[in-house]
Protein backbone atom coordinates (compact mmCIF):
# COMPACT_ATOMS: atom_id res chain seq x y z
CA UNK A 1 0.00 0.00 0.00
CA UNK A 2 1.21 3.56 -0.65
CA UNK A 3 2.29 5.82 1.84
CA UNK A 4 -0.21 8.43 1.68
CA UNK A 5 -2.51 8.73 4.81
CA UNK A 6 -6.33 7.80 4.36
CA UNK A 7 -7.88 10.65 6.26
CA UNK A 8 -6.32 14.06 5.01
CA UNK A 9 -4.54 12.69 1.65
CA UNK A 10 -0.96 13.61 2.30
CA UNK A 11 1.29 11.94 0.54
CA UNK A 12 5.37 12.44 -0.02
CA UNK A 13 6.67 15.81 -1.30
CA UNK A 14 9.40 16.44 -3.78
CA UNK A 15 12.02 18.51 -3.01
CA UNK A 16 16.14 18.94 -3.49
CA UNK A 17 18.96 17.96 -1.00
CA UNK A 18 21.53 21.34 -0.94
CA UNK A 19 25.29 20.66 -0.40
CA UNK A 20 27.51 23.16 1.18
CA UNK A 21 28.47 23.92 -2.73
CA UNK A 22 24.83 24.60 -3.17
CA UNK A 23 24.48 21.35 -5.52
CA UNK A 24 21.12 19.92 -5.84
CA UNK A 25 20.01 16.72 -6.04
CA UNK A 26 16.27 15.72 -5.95
CA UNK A 27 15.31 13.52 -2.97
CA UNK A 28 11.57 12.70 -1.16
CA UNK A 29 9.82 14.14 1.79
CA UNK A 30 7.75 11.58 3.36
CA UNK A 31 4.63 11.90 4.94
CA UNK A 32 5.11 11.18 8.60
CA UNK A 33 2.67 8.35 8.81
CA UNK A 34 1.66 5.87 12.19
CA UNK A 35 -0.40 2.95 11.79
CA UNK A 36 -3.29 3.07 14.24
CA UNK A 37 -6.19 1.04 15.27
CA UNK A 38 -9.37 2.94 16.11
CA UNK A 39 -13.05 2.19 18.31
CA UNK A 40 -15.64 3.39 16.18
CA UNK A 41 -18.88 3.74 19.00
CA UNK A 42 -21.32 4.29 16.62
CA UNK A 43 -20.60 1.48 14.23
CA UNK A 44 -19.63 -0.84 17.27
CA UNK A 45 -16.30 -1.81 15.88
CA UNK A 46 -12.46 -1.04 15.36
CA UNK A 47 -10.71 0.38 12.06
CA UNK A 48 -6.82 0.16 11.56
CA UNK A 49 -6.07 3.16 9.82
CA UNK A 50 -2.65 4.83 8.29
CA UNK A 51 -2.78 8.58 9.31
CA UNK A 52 -0.64 11.23 9.64
CA UNK A 53 0.25 12.78 12.90
CA UNK A 54 -1.33 16.31 11.99
CA UNK A 55 -4.77 13.84 11.59
CA UNK A 56 -3.79 12.16 14.88
CA UNK A 57 -4.23 15.77 16.41
CA UNK A 58 -7.33 15.88 14.63
CA UNK A 59 -8.73 12.72 15.63
CA UNK A 60 -7.58 14.33 19.19
CA UNK A 61 -8.95 17.15 18.99
CA UNK A 62 -12.77 16.67 16.84
CA UNK A 63 -13.10 12.85 17.88
CA UNK A 64 -12.66 9.88 15.51
CA UNK A 65 -15.94 10.34 14.20
CA UNK A 66 -16.00 13.64 12.62
CA UNK A 67 -12.71 13.36 11.27
CA UNK A 68 -14.00 9.87 9.44
CA UNK A 69 -17.47 12.02 8.45
CA UNK A 70 -15.43 14.93 6.98
CA UNK A 71 -13.10 12.49 5.05
CA UNK A 72 -16.01 10.40 3.16
CA UNK A 73 -17.14 13.71 2.08
CA UNK A 74 -14.08 15.00 0.98
CA UNK A 75 -13.27 11.64 -0.82
CA UNK A 76 -10.44 9.99 0.77
CA UNK A 77 -12.34 7.39 2.56
CA UNK A 78 -15.21 4.66 0.89
CA UNK A 79 -18.49 4.85 1.80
Amino acid sequence: MSRVCELTGKKAMVGNNVSHAMNRTKRKFDANLIKKRFYIPEEDKWVTLKVSTSALKNINKKGISAVIKEARDNGFLKK
